[in-house]
């Protein structure tokens, strides 16, 4: 729960805007909801908070966001927002089956001469939060060139 991770964190505001974020790209990425229509209620409450950026938003300001997108979620998806993580999981794990047949995919195997039966795979890893101040950042990094292939650090 949200207020829980808030209370072990010691920072509330990080939770919600941690939850905010989840909410949003799982109805983007998962099942395929209009991200834009997020982002306007996070534009909406800046303006009625008087804040410039996401950041300027105190706790309550992301707890009223974070309902805000709970209510958007289960207009636009049908259901309510999964609370339980397996289900995320599950959820997630069968939209990145699902994308191997869609069309940019398929355009990709297409120019990269990549056939259509080898599949695809699933990774599963801790979420690294770069939402808890002006010290933290995320970024993703590879052992090789993913374009190349070539045996050297990128990103």
């Amino acid at each position: 729960n949200v207020e829980a991770i808030g209370r072990a964190s010691g920072n509330l505001r990080w939770a919600y805007d941690s939850f905010r974020r989840l909410i949003q790209m799982f109805a983007d990425v998962c099942l395929g909801l209009d991200h834009s229509l997020f982002e306007e209620l996070l534009e909406a409450v800046k303006v009625e908070e008087g804040a410039r950026q996401d950041t300027d938003l105190n706790a309550e300001a992301m707890r009223t966001l974070c309902t805000r997108y709970l209510t958007l979620f289960e207009s636009l998806s049908g259901s309510p927002f999964p609370s339980d993580v397996r289900s995320q999981l599950r959820i997630a794990v069968e939209a990145v089956f699902k994308s191997w047949n869609n069309p940019r995919a398929k355009k990709y195997r297409a120019l990269n001469e990549i056939p259509d039966d080898l599949g695809t795979a699933v990774n599963v890893q801790t979420m690294v939060f770069g939402n808890m101040g002006s010290d933290c950042a995320t970024g993703v990094g590879f052992t090789r060139n993913p374009s190349t292939g070539e045996n050297v650090r990128f990103g």
